[in-house]
């Protein structure tokens, strides 16, 4: 099989499928006898992410394997297709869920300790429904609290490969360039309130 009708079939499964797909399950599509190596088809999907360059989609490695996507850059035209909006998460729910992909494994209690209040259950259903946090299993101490991890939709929903893409939490602390501290100082006597 030359390489342009394997870069062929990988892109249409690609595009056919509703996940991310791994080398092993793009091998898969072949017959045994023409199964091509993995270093093969890592090789006509280096190739395919070629063909795409400054191209309005992208071959994307994530979590679970590969898959084709707008780029990100084009997301908020593309966007507009749908009438519907995205769903907007809570702030209570997107630290939970920072809490849980920065500190795993983690307790609800641990979670709750750290943010200093409680964790509603419909916070913890939500993340579970999506996809994104599961139950890893339990402390051994009394009353065995289940421990919660993230997932590879969570990986894969962020455009991440593993959580050590992640940035770390010094890039979190840096004040944004945008977003300058006030300056609250009070005006000392005979000053006109300008600083220098």
């Amino acid at each position: 099989m030359s390489e342009p009708e394997l870069r062929h079939i990988l892109e249409a499964a690609l595009l056919a499928a509703n996940e991310p797909l791994s080398v092993e399950r793009l091998r898969g599509l072949f017959a045994d006898h023409e199964m091509p190596a993995p270093a093969t088809v890592r090789e006509a999907l280096t190739g395919l992410a070629a063909d795409y360059e400054g191209r309005g989609i992208e071959l994307s490695e994530v979590a679970s394997g590969y898959r084709i996507q707008v780029r990100e850059d084009l997301a908020p035209w593309v966007s507009r297709l749908w009438e519907e909006r995205p769903g907007r998460y809570s702030r209570a729910l997107l630290e939970t869920l920072a809490i849980i992909a920065y500190r795993q494994p983690i307790s609800r209690g641990e979670i709750e300790e750290i943010r200093g209040v409680s964790v509603a259950s419909s916070i913890m259903r939500t993340l579970q429904d999506r996809g994104w946090v599961r139950v890893l299993g339990h402390r051994e101490m009394p009353g065995r609290p289940a421990v919660f991890g993230t997932t590879r939709a969570f990986l894969d929903y962020f455009n991440l490969k593993g959580l050590d893409e992640l940035p770390t939490l010094m890039e979190l602390r840096d004040p944004d360039a945008e977003h300058p501290e006030l300056d609250l100082r009070l005006p000392e006597a005979g000053d006109d309130g300008e600083t220098t």
